[in-house]
């Protein structure tokens, strides 16, 4: 786990539950990636496709794994609606994949693209101090990247403005009620 070897910062009651928050959300994230890459790999015919999807979601699994413990270690928790975004995220990923491999990785590629930025958010927001969460959030913010242009160099088609523009609206939902709830 990235900043495994890091000693816990001295936060505030309030530092500590934003922090956590913003973990859950990032742990939420993780949750709907999972679903998204099974979504586009059961519906992709492509099996090279398949196995970079494959890959990406493992990593994304150490993500889920590190956003865990790091909510456990800062109190917090996970969100109450982890199985809805579960399910609404693998059905989006289903429809990605069957709209073609190029449609596919420009999905994926932009997802990458719109995660990376909302990470940067999060380190923004983080005290500075907390070198343990922000040792978590820069590692998974460095393989948000690396998706991006893996699904680039695979073919990725780039997605007309309207449906980034959805993708971030749907994000701007999800996060808002996930860091509450």
């Amino acid at each position: 786990m990235p900043g495994a070897s890091l000693a816990e910062a001295e936060l505030t009651a309030q530092e500590r539950r934003d922090a956590a928050a913003l973990m859950r959300v990032n742990h939420c994230g993780e949750i709907c990636a999972q679903a998204l890459y099974q979504g586009q790999a059961l519906a992709s015919q492509n099996e090279g496709l398949k196995q970079a999807l494959g890959e990406a979601a493992r990593e994304e699994a150490d993500h889920l794994a590190w956003s865990e413990q790091r909510i456990a270690e800062l109190g917090g928790r996970t969100s109450l609606l982890n199985p809805l975004w579960y399910a609404g995220s693998l059905a989006i990923g289903f429809a990605a994949g069957k709209a073609g491999d190029a449609w596919n990785l420009g999905f994926l590629q932009e997802t990458e693209r719109q995660v990376e930025a909302h990470l940067q958010r999060h380190l923004d927001r983080l005290a500075p101090r907390d070198a343990k969460t922000r040792a978590v959030v820069e590692v998974m913010q460095c393989d948000e990247a690396c998706h991006a242009r893996t699904a680039e160099s695979l073919g990725a088609r780039e997605l007309p403005s309207f449906v980034k523009a959805a993708m971030r609206a749907a994000a701007r939902v999800m996060t808002s009620l996930s860091y509450r709830i």
